[in-house]
């Protein structure tokens, strides 16, 4: 390899992993920002959840697993087809524009635990991951066998690979980390935490990263904030941060600061001086969401929300 190509391939690389982490919402192994509020409101952070992606030898595999798992992934077909129809396609640019949602078929994921791990607290883990099965078709179960997901306790902090990227994670190593999860953690960490990285394996992405909420902080503010809170650099902020996603990809709906998926953000590095609340909980507007991407048989569309008309009005379309 040149010296040139290597120049190149390095480039492409780091395109990969900025494009990857906006166009997929990428898991950070500290997505969830844990904001231990000071007196003066959020001045202590500490991110819950960190980037979190795979090898980048195994994009374009992981995308190819996306595509035949739920074809509506695809960029060309997807949310995001019309910015792939400003790009050059190439294997590269494809991966990372892959959505990674299970599809909409009813479909239930196996949990194991890579640690010894007491029944009761097992149980009570798989049953905040089940909290989002009131509005989507998938669920969580538990098995004495190495899981779909596989959780630690162990160092790393928290965070879970996207959605079907949990596929291509070997199996003795785990898909999810809760960092010292205990039954003594208080409830509302396992609310806030376990089902904000559950939101992660069913491929939803950060909703601090909406266009609406990234307008309102202060790149000047935020860079030097998250240097000093997080070690983060300027790149890093800007993939996890300061990159929104395209509206597109988000079926419409609008910016939510207090979803489960948003990160806290303190007034310290806001245009405006107010902080986004960021989410302690799944809310009513990610359970619509999740909806949509998982729609539950029977559910998809009710009596109430079904339009009529007298048939003699129904089109008729032409064979082609």
């Amino acid at each position: 390899m040149t010296e040139q190509e290597a120049q190149l391939r390095e480039a492409l690389v780091k395109i990969a992993d900025i494009a990857s982490a906006v166009a997929n919402g990428r898991k950070s192994p500290h997505d969830e920002h844990e904001y231990e509020p000071a007196e003066n409101g959020f001045d202590n952070v500490s991110l819950v959840c960190t980037p979190k992606s795979l090898p980048v030898r195994l994009l374009a595999k992981a995308a190819d697993t996306a595509l035949r798992i739920n074809p509506v992934n695809a960029p060309f077909f997807g949310p995001l087809a019309n910015v792939a129809a400003d790009l050059i396609m190439d294997p590269m640019r494809i991966a990372v524009l892959t959505s990674k949602y299970w599809g909409p078929t009813p479909r239930r994921l196996t949990v194991s635990f890579m640690e010894s791990t007491p029944a009761d607290l097992r149980a009570r883990i798989v049953s905040h991951m089940n909290a989002w099965t009131q509005t989507v078709c998938l669920s969580f179960a538990e098995t004495q066998g190495s899981g779909d997901v596989r959780i630690s306790r162990g160092p790393g902090g928290f965070y879970s690979y996207l959605g079907t990227d949990i596929l291509h994670i070997p199996r003795n190593r785990q898909t999810m980390n809760l960092e010292g999860f205990t039954m003594n953690t208080p409830e509302s960490e396992y609310k806030r935490v376990v089902r904000h990285e559950t939101g992660h394996t069913l491929g939803f992405p950060h909703e601090h990263m909406r266009r609406a909420l990234v307008a309102r902080i202060d790149p000047a503010k935020a860079y030097p904030f998250f240097l000093r809170t997080q070690g983060w650099n300027k790149q890093t902020v800007d993939q996890q941060v300061l990159t929104p996603l395209d509206e597109r990809s988000l079926m419409g709906t609008p910016a939510d600061q207090t979803s489960i998926m948003c990160y806290q953000l303190p007034g310290s590095i806001t245009r405006d001086g107010a902080p986004i609340v960021g989410g302690v909980d799944i809310d009513a507007s990610d359970y619509a969401f999740a909806g949509k991407i998982y729609p539950k048989p029977g559910h998809a569309m009710t009596v109430e929300d079904r339009d009529e008309w007298d048939e003699s009005e129904d089109v008729q379309v032409a064979a082609e």
